[in-house]
C-alpha cells in the first residue's frame, strides 16, 4: 500500500547546498529562512555567497572541487538580536557567583536561489 501511495504522489526532489558563513555551517534550500552571524549588510541588500561546500539534488550529490562555482544567493530580511542566553560561573564554599547574560546580534536571511 504504501509503495503505490509513493508512486502515486512522489517527494519533489528539493535541491540543497551546504555553505559557510561567520566560521559556521549552514545547509539551506531555496526559499528557507536562517539566521546568522550578523552581517555588514542592510534589509533588503542581496548577498551573494561562494564559499559552497556541497550541493545536492535528489540522490546526486557534489562535494568539495566539484561544487566549485557554485552560489547562494540570498536576501537580507532583518538585523535582529537572538534569545537572552545567560552565562552563570559558580565556585561551592568561596562565595564566588557571576552572572553575565547577552544577546547575540543575527542576520535573517532569505535564500533566493542555488546556482550549481
Amino acid at each position: 500500500m504504501a509503495s503505490m501511495v509513493r508512486a502515486l504522489f512522489p517527494r519533489p526532489i528539493m535541491a540543497y547546498a551546504v555553505f559557510k558563513t561567520g566560521g559556521k555551517q549552514y545547509r539551506v534550500s531555496v526559499s528557507d529562512v536562517i539566521d546568522v552571524d550578523k552581517l555588514d549588510a542592510e534589509p533588503g541588500a542581496v548577498l551573494t555567497f561562494s564559499d559552497v561546500l556541497l550541493v545536492g539534488e535528489g540522490a546526486g550529490v557534489k562535494a568539495g572541487s566539484a561544487a566549485q562555482g557554485t552560489t547562494v544567493t540570498a536576501e537580507v530580511v532583518e538585523q535582529r538580536k537572538g534569545p537572552k542566553l545567560v552565562a552563570y560561573k559558580y565556585k561551592r564554599r568561596k562565595g564566588y557567583h557571576r552572572k553575565v547574560g547577552f544577546r547575540s546580534r543575527l542576520t535573517r536571511l532569505a535564500i533566493k536561489s542555488i546556482n550549481a
